[in-house]
């Protein structure tokens, strides 16, 4: 009988993972593709900032200073006799264009955003003949340029003997086709259907249900409509050059206009546009900052929609 050796076994080994270009880390790779993102936003951050950054320091130059000295470069601090002499000037009518653009911004853009919340709130939770086409007239309306109206807005202002009037620049302020359009995505993010049945069966008519129930769930947006239409208000020029002609009714953007055309014939103006322009921006500046929080809740809300 034959005896065989018994072959000693090897322990038999895993075999190794095949390991994808993923799990290798590239840190030089990723920091330099993190400094060249930074590095871009930084350098589009500083082209946006530069021409405020211009006008703070302008805005605190004499009148030899702003052509003696380099445009970025600080001389005699004046910002305070400056503004004096723009709050002074021609008996106050700086003041009266900054209430008139107050007027027409604050007045103007409450009622556009009231309107245009109630028409999309219209739009999405109620059925009615011809909806879906009288919407995309106004989804039209979004694509035509404010200027292109202009002209057919005049004819009809005057025909109604309301040029040169304050209801001139308000009433055209009303129609806001895309303020319509975002309330309407808003309504379908912020309303449920389930709340407004709620409320019908406890007796709230629909006006009621609109005021007490959907308007308060519909508040970020609403502010976000409010600051798109505060801005394009503050900024409306050419509709209140064509409307305007007393400059006791000009808003606070067409009468620093008027200045900047006269500045050759009356060098002592051109401060005043300066210091004039950096105040006109702070209304903005304060409108944002104080209601971002809404603003930014309403835009993610709009996006995610």
């Amino acid at each position: 009988m034959s005896t065989q050796t018994a072959r000693p076994v090897r322990p038999a080994t895993a075999p190794e993972p095949v390991r994808s270009r993923r799990q290798y880390p590239r840190p030089a790779r990723q920091l330099t593709s993190k400094f060249a993102v930074h590095a871009v936003l930084i350098v589009f951050a500083l082209y946006t900032l530069m021409p405020l950054t211009w006008l703070v320091i302008a805005a605190t130059k004499t009148y030899r200073d702003l052509f003696a000295t380099n445009p970025f470069a600080l001389g005699d601090f004046n910002l305070w006799h400056n503004l004096g002499e723009l709050l002074a000037y021609n008996d106050g009518i700086y003041s009266r264009w900054l209430a008139n653009s107050v007027l027409y911004t604050v007045v103007g853009s409450l009622l556009s955003t009231l309107i245009s919340v109630a028409c999309g709130y219209a739009f999405d939770k109620y059925e009615f003949k011809g909806k879906e086409s009288l919407f995309g007239l106004v989804l039209v309306g979004v694509l035509v340029p404010a200027t292109v109206v202009q002209l057919p807005l005049y004819l009809l202002a005057s025909e109604a003997g309301l040029v040169n009037t304050y209801w001139a620049v308000l009433i055209p302020s009303l129609v806001n086709p895309f303020g319509v359009y975002l309330a309407r995505v808003f309504s379908e993010g912020y309303v449920p259907g389930e709340v407004l049945e709620a409320a019908r069966v406890d007796g709230a008519g629909e006006l009621r249900t609109f005021a007490s129930v959907s308007l308060p769930m519909l508040a970020p947006g609403f502010m976000t409509i409010f600051l798109f239409s505060f801005t394009a208000s503050w900024n409306n020029f050419y509709g209140a050059l064509m409307m305007l002609n007393d400059e006791e009714l000009y808003p606070v953007n067409l009468g620093l206009y008027a200045w900047q055309k006269n500045v050759y014939q009356q060098p002592e103006l051109y401060p005043l546009v300066i210091v004039g322009a950096l105040v006109a921006v702070l209304p903005l500046i304060v409108a944002f900052l104080c209601l971002q929080r809404f603003w930014r809740s309403g835009l993610t809300a709009g996006a995610v929609k």
